[in-house]
């Protein structure tokens, strides 16, 4: 069983799930110091799972070091964590990126709804007292234009509702085309118009070096004269300063925040004292609804990257759809082991890897089947964790050259996958191609011989002259030494010339066995390699 460290409150749906199939600890509200003490004691964890508060750096991943494979962020925001300092690790990051899209969605028209209604205002108003209905005059949502800057989940969940109370959409997103804005029934327009065309602008993107300080001093000054501002994504995307100034020029009529750049608030945040602000403590998430989706989605991710799988919503890992994945995952495992045999009957160096999808898995996601080929040629030769996480970065400080080519054409399998290994400047060394078999590896030629011999334990592969005898002197020398065949595959380029042979084994080859099998008439070259078992 994997043990597993929770260090922020997750509802108990998630963490009963990873309790029910691993050693599941929560520990939540210790310090940096406490947390670096606890992460590398007691043997170590496999995984550690956070929420918006932990701040995951090399200094932590260091103290993890070397167990800790897996962190899952029970959020859709990842800016706590240091991702490339993760990737470096072979730690695969995972989160919850759909989880709390209804309640995040729901709470920005709440505020957008408490904004233009002075909600808030009025309510403390009455409560003092007071009534004053003509002081409170809003404005209605119908009709008025929202500019969503960021249409991914949750703006698009935004723009369904925002299309329920009549408002025309625009929106700003480098990723999105017209057609995919026009679904959710948005117009792509360019930042600078929706700046100027919007009555209310609503902040729905990552925090990523190029978001922070998206909304500045420059930005909202050429808003249209009057307009609302809305941040419900993460603290820093909008300047607060800049913000709360104009809020209080008047060229702002108002604005609504739910996240800050620090977190709690900062006590001289110039927003505390800015005019028409309705302020939350960081509630786009907080329904119990969301939190039991949120945890559950993230155990989820947490489970299947303990269980060897790349999850769907793997940060730092190459992943496919959940419909998709079974299909592939065999194909998966097939590059793995083609690379560790590769590795295993080319010894020297090389610098140079070429990977042919072909058949029916070229027309799909093939970067998983990728990053585990490259993952099995460079984890014999190096003391760095390789994996799907990191296997890319590894291959590029090593100086291993990666091409990847896509073919339909397979005959007679339905897909193949075709490793080939050696220098990058001349032909290849090596060349394998595999396929399944009812879902277990096979490989399907070497070097122009075709064979069928599954990829799984022992196996004695020998190079030899087509002729009599052979196969008979080999299987009596393995006789002799009590070594059982469980399965022997034959091939040949032409009759009498070139042959080649697989001989699955249940028992190791010592030294003198596979010696007398070298010195035999008519070999040419015998060696034992090893795969793991299925």
């Amino acid at each position: 069983m994997a043990r597993i460290l929770v260090v922020e409150p997750v509802a108990q749906a998630g963490v009963d799930l990873l309790a029910a199939a691993h050693e599941a600890e929560l520990r939540s509200g210790l310090g940096r110091d406490a947390l670096l003490g606890l992460l590398g004691e007691g043997g170590g964890w496999d995984a550690l799972v956070v929420r918006s508060q932990t701040r995951v750096d090399a200094e932590l991943l260091s103290a993890a070091a070397p167990r800790l494979s897996v962190i899952g962020v029970a959020s859709v925001g990842i800016d706590r964590i240091d991702v490339e300092a993760a990737t470096r690790a072979g730690v695969m990051v995972v989160n919850a990126p759909t989880g709390n899209t209804i309640a995040a969605a729901e709470h920005t028209m709440a505020l957008m709804l408490a904004l233009l209604r002075h909600v808030p205002t009025a309510d403390a108003s009455v409560r003092a007292g007071e009534w004053e209905r003509g002081r409170y005059t809003g404005r209605e949502l119908r009709g008025k234009t929202l500019g969503l800057v960021g249409l991914g989940k949750i703006g698009k969940a935004v723009a369904r509702r925002a299309a329920g109370f009549e408002m025309r959409v625009i929106t700003s997103d480098p990723y999105l085309t017209e057609e995919q804005a026009s679904e959710f029934g948005a117009k792509l327009v360019g930042m600078a118009e929706l700046l100027h065309r919007s009555d209310v602008i609503s902040v729905h993107t990552p925090l990523t070096s190029h978001t922070r300080g998206m909304l500045g001093r420059a930005q909202l000054e050429a808003t249209k004269p009057g307009a609302f501002v809305l941040n419900v994504a993460r603290g820093g995307i909008v300047d607060e300063a800049a913000l709360a100034a104009a809020l209080v020029s008047g060229q702002l009529a108002g604005a609504a925040v739910d996240v800050y750049s620090t977190e709690p608030m900062a006590a001289d945040n110039p927003l505390r004292g800015a005019p028409n602000v309705v302020l939350t403590p960081h509630l786009g998430a907080s329904t119990a609804e969301a939190q039991d989706r949120v945890a559950v989605e993230m155990a989820e991710q947490v489970l299947m990257a303990l269980g060897g799988v790349t999850p769907p919503y793997a940060v730092n890992a190459p992943a496919v759809g959940p419909d998709t994945a079974p299909r592939l995952r065999p194909y998966v495992e097939l590059g793995r082991r083609l690379a560790i045999l590769a590795r295993q009957l080319v010894p020297g160096a090389f610098d140079s890897l070429g990977l042919t999808y072909a058949g029916e898995i070229a027309a799909g996601e093939c970067a998983p089947i990728r990053t585990a080929a490259v993952a099995g040629i460079l984890e014999a030769v190096t003391d760095q964790r390789v994996n799907a996480v990191n296997a890319d970065l590894v291959a590029h400080e090593r100086g291993l050259t990666v091409r990847e080519t896509r073919t339909a054409s397979s005959e007679p399998w339905a897909s193949l996958v075709e490793l080939a290994v050696g220098p990058s400047d001349g032909p290849p060394t090596l060349t394998l191609a595999g396929s399944t078999a009812h879902g277990r590896p096979h490989l399907a030629g070497l070097n122009g011989f075709a064979i069928d011999a599954e990829l799984a334990g022992l196996m004695l592969v020998t190079r030899h002259h087509d002729r009599p005898g052979i196969v008979g002197a080999v299987g009596t020398i393995l006789a002799e030494a009590g070594i059982n065949i469980s399965s022997l595959e034959l091939s040949r380029l032409s009759e009498r010339g070139q042959a080649m042979m697989f001989v699955s084994v249940d028992d190791p080859l010592d030294e003198p066995v596979l010696g007398r099998i070298r010195d035999a008439d008519g070999i040419v070259e015998a060696r034992v390699v090893e795969l793991p078992r299925l």
